[in-house]
């Protein structure tokens, strides 16, 4: 049994992994037949191009056999989107997926933190990991309208619907995440952890206090309390 967490290492991609770029175009290629759905077709120069940019991550496992990949593209200065996911058939089911797109959204996120982050899918999985990152399902007016990125629909088979319903909806859901929405949970959190260790010994100093409240009650021996005061105090 595969353990993604020791077997599978997920890494920030950079030019020195290109030779891992035409066995992802081609998974990408025969993925898309085996579902039924098209996605915007690459070649290897484009994902290479990708990762001497610094705005992709790649999976693999200890001695480099190819797991899976995921890349970002920028439109409009506004939006993210986190494309191409492809993960090996061999490493399906595994939970990697996750993993990698728990990475490229930390990249994006850290590479262009005012950005919009959205996407598109017909996958429940990918929906599924998608909404545990903090996307919404939106409409389709609410993402980018830059012709290049509709222009990637082209190779799908469901383009004639998408066009036939003059780019209003389609059979993938649209996803978004907007960093202006999630700014104060994030600001919570970073503000909560520079702050554990002051709310860790309040705690510790409310354990104190309970346990003095029992020996005044008679409910705990004097021993018991120095005992037990003794230990909590050494971890102030």
């Amino acid at each position: 049994m595969i353990d993604i967490n020791n077997d599978i290492h997920v890494l920030e991609a950079d030019a020195s992994f290109s030779n891992y770029s035409q066995i992802i175009c081609d998974e990408m290629e025969s993925s898309a037949k085996v579902r039924g759905t098209g996605i915007a077709k690459r070649n290897p120069e484009y994902i290479t191009q990708k990762m001497e940019e610094g705005k992709a991550v790649i999976a693999l496992t200890k001695d480099g056999t190819w797991v899976g990949f995921c890349y970002i593209e920028t439109w409009e200065g506004e939006y993210v989107a986190n494309s191409g996911l492809i993960v090996s058939p061999d490493f399906r089911k595994t939970g990697v997926a996750k993993n990698i797109k728990q990475k490229i959204f930390d990249l994006s996120r850290r590479k262009y933190p005012d950005a919009k982050i959205f996407g598109l899918t017909t996958g429940l999985a990918v929906m599924k990991i998608n909404s545990d990152l903090g996307y919404e399902p939106v409409t389709y007016s609410e993402l980018t309208q830059d012709e290049k990125f509709w222009a990637g629909c082209k190779s799908c088979v469901n383009y004639d619907i998408l066009m036939a319903k003059e780019r209003k909806n389609c059979l993938c859901t649209a996803m978004l995440y907007d960093p202006k929405e999630h700014a104060p949970i994030e600001q919570i959190k970073e503000e909560f952890k520079e702050n554990a260790h002051i709310f860790e010994r309040f705690m510790k100093i409310k354990k104190f206090s309970f346990l003095q409240g029992l020996f005044d009650k008679g409910k705990m021996s004097d021993t018991k309390v120095r005992s037990f005061a003794k230990m909590i105090m050494s971890t102030l």
